[in-house]
């Protein structure tokens, strides 16, 4: 599974943030041709986009790019333009609703064949921005073989659930949720979205730490300077790894394979499982 500590969104224009974003070393690099890019420049950014996925070296682990959504004019175009690129690794549905959605995008990279260079198939993420598709989110993540994750697209889902406002609190509890228990049960990886604020990075830590709280893999970020404290939010602290080997440790030193005592607390296959996911996230 990939790691997706922290998303770095990145405009498809000017030319000058391609070549900036092609040089950072993250998690996971976006490259986005919906919100950052204006009607008359759609045809522009796609074609600039496919260059740069072409001729440029990437340093982030994976490469991802967030089409325009399905019922736009500009969907299909994209989807066409940057599947033919071997550095691809993935594309972000915006806005999905229900599984026709992710239909729509399988049937395009279908048709875009499978490049005997490429590293491995390319992946589907979906954008969960709605009321509607927040309640499919169940179906939505069952939707696709491709699919690798859900995230929460905030400033949409905020203006469709009726919210004041962005800031955090706990009505975005049940929100979170939903979209953490969709992903689960599907075996994908929850992503949550971007903190708006760039210049408060301790409102973007509280966030994180939040997100990483209710299981989170990780988070959108919006600029550089977000990178490393999200990635320190979603990476195993020291005495978390130092407690997970622990439990390792008691449970294969048993010699019952039940459940055995530890400084006092009883652990089990449970707590085994908890120590490995620690452990995962020790190595991203």
């Amino acid at each position: 599974m990939r790691a997706r500590r922290s998303c770095l969104c990145s405009p498809a224009r000017p030319a000058s943030k391609l070549e900036k974003a092609a040089t950072l070393r993250v998690d996971e690099i976006v490259i986005d041709l919906e919100d950052s890019v204006p009607p008359g420049l759609k045809a522009e950014a796609r074609t600039a986009v496919g260059e740069a996925l072409v001729d440029q070296e990437w340093a982030a682990a994976t490469v991802s790019v967030r089409v325009n959504g399905v019922a736009t004019p500009w969907f299909e175009d994209d989807m066409r333009a940057i599947t033919r690129c071997v550095r691809l690794d993935s594309v972000i549905a915006p806005k999905v609703e229900n599984v026709a959605d992710l239909e729509a995008c399988e049937r395009l990279l279908e048709a875009a064949g499978t490049d005997v260079s490429r590293r491995a198939p390319i992946g589907l993420q979906a954008l969960i921005e709605s009321a509607a598709g927040l309640q499919a989110a169940g179906e939505i993540a069952a939707g696709s073989p491709r699919l690798e994750s859900l995230i929460l697209g905030p400033a949409d889902m905020s203006v469709s659930l009726g919210f004041p406002s962005l800031e955090e609190g706990p009505r975005w509890d049940f929100v979170r949720g939903g979209v953490l228990v969709a992903a689960r049960a599907a075996g994908l990886q929850a992503i949550d979205g971007p903190f708006l604020q760039i210049s408060d990075l301790e409102g973007l830590v509280a966030s994180a730490e939040r997100a990483r709280e209710f299981g989170f893999d990780g988070k959108w970020a919006l600029h550089p300077t977000q990178v490393k404290p999200i990635n320190e939010a979603f990476s195993a602290r020291s005495d978390e790894v130092s407690r997970a080997e622990a439990i390792l440790d008691a449970l294969d030193a048993a010699t019952d394979g039940g459940a055995v005592m530890l400084d006092g607390e009883m652990i089990d296959e449970a707590s085994r499982k908890r120590a490995m996911q620690i452990l995962a996230r020790a190595k991203p």
